[in-house]
């Protein structure tokens, strides 16, 4: 049996966590924040609403992520 990551908890869950977010995203409020976590996991939250929770992914779901981002599958959701 695989063991999965909780699918949410909340950020107050993750005090402990340290956020980072992309240069890219400036100081203009659109950004994302990701934060590994002890267990693997990567955590990912909105930096305008950290109070709203999270969503949690192994690395392995994060590296795919990663890779379809390079590769451009997802560049028609910029600015969406």
């Amino acid at each position: 049996m695989t063991n999965f990551p909780q699918s949410h908890v909340t950020a107050g869950e993750l005090d402990n966590a340290t956020w980072r977010k992309s240069s890219f995203s400036n100081d203009q409020g659109q950004c994302v924040e990701v934060a590994p976590l002890a267990d693997g996991s990567i955590a990912v939250r909105n930096s305008n609403r950290p109070d709203a929770g999270v969503v949690l992914f192994t690395g392995a779901e994060m590296a795919a992520w990663i890779e379809g981002c390079r590769a451009g599958e997802f560049d028609d959701l910029a600015g969406a």
